[in-house]
């Protein structure tokens, strides 16, 4: 093929090498982007089996990728894109397709039928539904995790018998169809952070290596303990003991009248519910005072990291102990339902350390910003931080010989080849916040904070933010951590928030977190109570 005159000069470079993989990312793609739309000479590249385009501003994947043909690899992650055409059915070679962390709403019914496809990522979205995968039988992996699905995906079927992995983390997925067990190949499956109450025994049938049950309802207690301190094995086993299955009849309506005395006594004692399996956690939700700051949103930051939600913790008390496992709970959360903080980036602040006002979220050029960073004792403009911590982390990796990051210098690629960084302002303009990064060590919190300041921020959806505060807050009152123990209740806690306003720059409200429409928890363990 020659050289196109008209084409990027990335496209011709992959023409004049005769290569036949094609990647494009960063400030300079999406510049071009902006500017003229995707070049559509790639649709030209016949040859091309491997397609890269990543972390620019890309919205539209246009018809034309119908034409390539030879495609095996469609790499989009970390776009703007919220549709993908059905002319993605022309991609009958196509074996991995990733379109996580976008802004996708649906997909089309023809990706439901590409003969070798192996792999499928859409983590990250907002999707609530995928077209049924029968037809794709050589499905290994299917991450849908941090979405809005409350069913689960129609992937039930015995004629699936490659499929080994699924992850369908961070949804709404209130049941696990009983069928789970017609999967021949299931190794793992990532349930974690759902509405999910009752688990079919048919969950023990199929041969799990790992199973995620976390951050669920679960209203069996003994159940919901074993999934939080237990290994697979010893989850499974309980469920084929004590769950019940689809043909089996629950032992709740089991007629009693059939039991011997002893029997019946035994089973009398176990339905008489004690007073404290009557109670509840608490979350007791207080609306916006005059003197509450606002979360003011600059249009700076609309095409950087546009999403972000807060709401102020009080009356918290925390020991050495429970404040250790505070910010362990962060670190889960942030490998979870945040995808190592691809999906969002969660930060507490002490937030009487905040200086008095509103706060502001906007985006700066790294020179601009100035931040004093956790557990850092000098202050360094965000570019200067960028370049310590890759000299940090490239010292790291020569001294342990092996390309492996530890700590936020796992999280510097979130910003690399960014113009602009996200940053949150206190009232003087001090930046107490460098997301997806680190925090500010001025406003940090300790086991002696009393009130504290959560923000949430993310390149996805404002309802992936929801998500991880919704989750952050029943994790803090059913773990107790800081929370004062409700008189006469054991071992239930209560948890004060205050609500938080966003606001454009004119002051008008854009969001408000917790709403209305926040924290509704369909199990009966926690109780919101709202002004």
């Amino acid at each position: 093929m020659t050289t196109m005159d008209s084409a990027w000069p990335e496209v011709n470079q992959v023409v004049k090498d005769k290569r036949h993989e094609l990647i494009l990312s960063g400030e300079d793609i999406s510049q071009k982007i902006t500017n003229s739309g995707l070049d559509k000479c790639i649709f030209g590249l016949q040859g091309l089996n491997y397609l890269n385009i990543h972390q620019t501003c890309l919205k539209e994947i246009p018809d034309e990728i119908g034409n390539l043909t030879n495609l095996t690899t469609l790499v989009l992650h970390s776009n703007k894109i919220t549709k993908i055409p059905s002319a993605i059915k022309n991609l009958t070679k196509l074996k991995l397709l990733d379109c996580s962390r976008n802004m996708l709403e649906n997909v089309p019914e023809e990706l439901g039928d590409l003969p070798q496809l192996t792999t499928i990522n859409f983590g990250s979205n907002l999707l609530t539904e995928l077209p049924s995968q029968i037809h794709n039988i050589k499905l290994t992996s299917l991450d849908l995790s941090n979405n809005n699905f409350d069913t689960f995906p129609d992937v039930c079927y015995a004629e699936l018998s490659n499929l080994a992995e699924i992850k369908i983390n961070g949804n709404q997925i209130k049941q696990i169809p009983n069928t789970i067990n017609i999967l021949p190949s299931l190794k793992m499956l990532d349930l974690a952070d759902n509405m999910i109450t009752e688990v079919p025994g048919e969950l023990a049938d199929c041969k799990l290596k790992e199973v995620n049950l976390k951050g669920n309802i679960l209203s069996d207690k003994r159940l919901f303990k074993l999934v939080d301190q237990c290994r697979t094995k010893q989850v499974l086993d309980y469920v084929r003991q004590n769950c019940p299955r689809a043909s089996e009849t629950p032992s709740h309506v089991i007629d009693k009248s059939k039991k011997s005395k002893k029997g019946r006594k035994s089973s009398e004692s176990k339905t008489v519910i004690p007073p404290i399996e009557k109670c509840t956690h608490t979350l007791r939700i207080t609306k916006v005072s005059e003197i509450t700051p606002s979360i003011k949103i600059t249009p700076e930051v609309k095409d950087v990291r546009p999403h972000i939600l807060g709401c102020i913790i009080k009356n918290l008390k925390f020991t050495e102990d429970s404040f250790r496992k505070f910010i362990q709970l962060q670190t889960k959360l942030h490998e979870g339902i945040c995808d190592k903080r691809n999906a969002a980036t969660l930060a507490t602040h002490d937030f009487n350390l905040i200086v008095p006002g509103d706060i502001t979220y906007t985006a700066k050029l790294p020179n601009e910003i100035e931040i004093k960073p956790l557990m850092r004792n000098k202050s360094y403009t965000g570019a200067e931080l960028f370049q310590q911590l890759q000299a940090e982390a490239d010292k790291l990796r020569r001294e342990k010989k092996r390309n492996v990051y530890s700590g936020i210098h796992r999280y510097l690629y979130l910003l690399e080849g960014k113009r602009k960084y996200p940053c949150v302002l206190d009232s003087s303009d001090q930046t107490i916040s460098l997301p997806p990064i680190t925090n500010s060590d001025i406003t940090k919190a300790s086991p002696s904070t009393s009130t504290i300041f959560i923000e949430v921020t993310s390149a996805s959806s404002q309802q992936v933010c929801r998500n991880v505060l919704d989750l952050f807050l029943k994790e803090l009152v059913t773990l107790g951590l800081g929370c004062a123990a409700e008189a006469d209740k054991g071992d239930y806690y209560e948890l004060l928030i205050e609500q938080v306003k966003v606001v454009d720059m004119d002051g008008n409200m854009k969001h408000v977190y917790p709403s209305r429409a926040d924290l509704l928890f369909n199990g009966d363990d926690i109780s919101v109570l709202r002004d």
